[in-house]
């Protein structure tokens, strides 16, 4: 294997998910200026909008996530064109 192509960084990383308050640790090489405990141990913290515990293929459960406002847009866009 190449010398100098791996990142160095590689640790255990705390993700949660914002929609549904779930966090889990897995390896990653994310950056990030937030801590979370979990367990009595200090991790660094990426905060996701989607997961596997959130997402509808995985969960079956259709769920409607608008974090800006889009569907409004879309809707108020469109509205002229209904009958």
């Amino acid at each position: 294997m190449r010398k100098g192509i791996h990142p160095e960084n590689y640790r255990i990383v705390a993700f949660k998910d914002m929609s549904n308050d779930d966090v889990f640790l897995t390896k990653s090489t994310a950056n990030t200026n937030e801590t979370l405990e979990v367990d009595g141990v200090e991790y660094p913290l990426v905060k996701m909008e989607i997961s596997r515990t959130s997402h509808p293929f995985y969960t079956g459960k259709s769920k409607l996530v608008d974090t800006a406002g889009r569907i409004d847009k879309f809707k108020n866009k469109y509205a002229k064109f209904k009958k």
